[in-house]
């Protein structure tokens, strides 16, 4: 099937062939990307556990449930969004993002995360997330998208270089996690232009 783009930036089958196309640069192909739904909290909840328990690429240090996550997704769905990528109908991998901060003038401002199945690593699909995620919230009027980057995490920060995220400052010690002090580096991306926010 060809992948084809909607104002949305979702990934739709338009015909017979080869999944693929270009977003923020990125080719697109193998993987069905699609909005999350209440259905995919557990195996979102299940990928991210690895994260929290075993790596300092969250600062959260319980694993929130399958409940907790069903209510992220329907959170980060009222104003921005959360994607899912499956391989033969299985979940291996999401995208999402939320408010940069509560304060109303941040408000076309986002933070950007994305989680892979240990499987599914290396395999350019947290990419192909991220670039459809981008895609996504451009279409939505956003205009900065952040990313944090826990240190040291190389591929993390060639990801964001590679989809055009510009470092721009690193919190030092700023976490407590594994017995460690944990620096995070930020990132940020700007998306529609510099003029004026949607009215």
């Amino acid at each position: 099937m060809v992948g084809s783009f909607g104002s949305s930036g979702f990934l739709r089958r338009r015909s017979r062939g080869s999944r693929v196309r270009y977003v923020h640069n990125v080719l697109v192909t193998e993987h069905p990307i699609r909005d999350a739904t209440a259905a995919d909290a557990a195996a979102c909840a299940a990928i991210y556990a690895h994260y929290v328990e075993h790596t300092t690429a969250t600062f959260e240090e319980v694993a929130p449930s399958a409940q907790d996550m069903e209510r992220r997704i329907a959170t980060a769905q009222e104003r921005h969004a959360w994607l899912v990528a499956e391989r033969d109908g299985v979940v291996v991998g999401y995208a999402y993002a939320g408010p940069f901060k509560a304060r109303s003038a941040y408000r076309w401002s986002c933070e950007v995360s994305v989680y892979l199945d240990p499987s599914a690593r290396g395999s350019g699909l947290g990419r192909t997330l991220y670039a459809v995620l981008l895609a996504r919230l451009e279409s939505l009027g956003m205009r900065m998208a952040c990313g944090g980057v826990t240190l040291p995490n190389d591929p993390s920060e060639a990801l964001h270089r590679a989809l055009g995220f510009e470092p721009v400052g690193t919190y030092r010690r700023i976490g407590w996690k594994h017995d460690a002090w944990r620096d995070v580096r930020w990132f940020q991306k700007p998306l529609g232009g510099d003029g004026p926010p949607p009215a």
